[in-house]
């Protein structure tokens, strides 16, 4: 049998996962399948690849109940996994949750008390935390001596200084919670720490790197740690995204529920699911078909998409007292030159000059022999930093590994 880390990303209506070979004790990860268990809400259908991308499952799945839609997909995704011929055993599961409040600066072990103060995030991030969770709590029906780690997408900001989380409001508002958080922070964690391989020790200079996807941010580094990122209390702040609306004067929120009689629950939709790239188009949330689209609405969502992550890189530069290091990363960030060259044309002023053909040609540098300030192209992987952060607890339990109780986790 080999030893596997299965690493979980639970939406609404699907389950992504991927799965890490476990080698050397676990000093060493391999990719071995990844996959999703998609429309797990009505008809649920599995569909698993190899690492090198060759399918390795494309079937349908028994649906679940109203209740359990999350747990017939795990029983299903856990029952092939462990069917496998080639043998693998999963030994411990890592969860992406989106937030982790002010208690959580660190991935940890899952037991009924974490469980239960992350619940209480969950207004905080409505489109991630609660799926997560349902994930977690199905899983350990299916499997309930299976180790589970919850892996934070704000951790990584809390190393920011208490003036970059702070709103302008009361102070009992600020005690209660009502701050800054950040997200994405799996995704800066994996490039800070791949970044020396790139930029050598200017990775521990000034450096912003731009999470460019259906969800975008962007986050400002010294020292490989995170000083100010673009998403604040939640992931509507900063840029436009797909279908989130980015920055927004709170007075807007004021005028569409005093003006336009909108409620609470009109208003979350709007800013969430019908705003950003998707708003502004009219016509779509992906960035590559917004590029090749003639609507001169998507033209104007393109627009404003490029002059908002200028506008972030200023601030960025400015919370850092300048830049050293412009990073790419993500969907967006790793697959649209064209975006790329529009922000690097608009960073001329901070001494980014690019490099024409590397930046077409896909290479790792994109920026001129002659520019101040390196630029990189890097791409990330949430799922490994995931998976590695699972495989540092089970190395701290020891050679017994974790059991599960009532009370919580214990370490055996």
């Amino acid at each position: 049998m080999s030893d596997v880390i299965l690493v979980l990303n639970a939406g609404s209506s699907s389950v992504k996962f991927s799965m890490f070979a476990v080698e050397n004790g676990v000093d060493r990860l391999s990719l071995v399948v990844r996959g999703t268990v998609e429309g797990i809400e009505g008809r649920p259908h599995f569909v698993a690849r190899d690492a090198s991308g060759r399918p390795l499952a494309d079937e349908d799945v028994a649906a679940g109940t109203a209740d359990d839609h999350h747990e017939a997909a795990l029983a299903a995704l856990l029952g092939w996994v462990e069917g496998h011929a080639a043998g693998w055993q999963p030994v411990a599961a890592g969860h992406r949750v989106a937030h982790g409040g002010t208690l959580y600066a660190a991935p940890v072990l899952v037991g009924p008390h974490v469980i239960g103060e992350l619940e209480k995030l969950a207004p905080l991030a409505p489109l991630h935390q609660p799926h997560s969770l349902s994930a977690i709590r199905a899983l350990a029906r299916v499997r309930p001596g299976l180790p589970q780690v919850a892996c934070f997408d704000t951790a990584f900001h809390r190393t920011q200084p208490p003036v970059a989380q702070a709103f302008a409001l009361p102070q009992e508002l600020s005690r209660a919670g009502i701050k800054r958080y950040g997200f994405h922070g799996l995704s800066y964690e994996y490039i800070a720490r791949a970044l020396p391989d790139f930029a050598g020790a200017a990775a521990d200079g000034r450096v912003v790197v731009a999470h460019l996807g259906n969800g975008a941010s962007m986050c400002g580094m010294k020292g490989r740690q995170s000083v100010a990122t673009s998403t604040g209390f939640t992931a509507l702040d900063g840029l436009p995204m797909g279908t989130r609306c980015g920055a927004l004067d709170p007075g807007v929120v004021l005028y569409l529920i005093e003006e336009r009689g909108l409620d609470a629950a009109a208003v979350t939709d709007l800013l969430y699911h019908r705003s950003g790239l998707l708003g502004v188009s009219g016509c779509s949330s992906d960035m590559r078909e917004l590029l090749q689209s003639p609507d001169p609405r998507a033209a104007e969502a393109v627009d404003l998409f490029v002059y908002r992550i200028g506008r972030e890189l200023g601030s960025l530069a400015a919370a850092l007292g300048g830049l050293d290091v412009l990073v790419f990363t993500a969907g967006i960030g790793e697959h649209a030159p064209v975006i790329r060259r529009r922000v690097c044309e608009g960073a001329r002023w901070l001494g980014v000059r690019l490099d024409e053909a590397a930046n077409l040609e896909g290479d790792p540098r994109i920026s001129a022999a002659d520019s101040a300030v390196s630029v990189w192209v890097i791409p990330t992987d949430e799922e490994l930093m995931i998976a590695r952060h699972t495989c540092d607890l089970l190395r701290a339990a020891g050679p017994a590994g974790f059991s599960l109780c009532e009370s919580g986790p214990k370490v055996c």
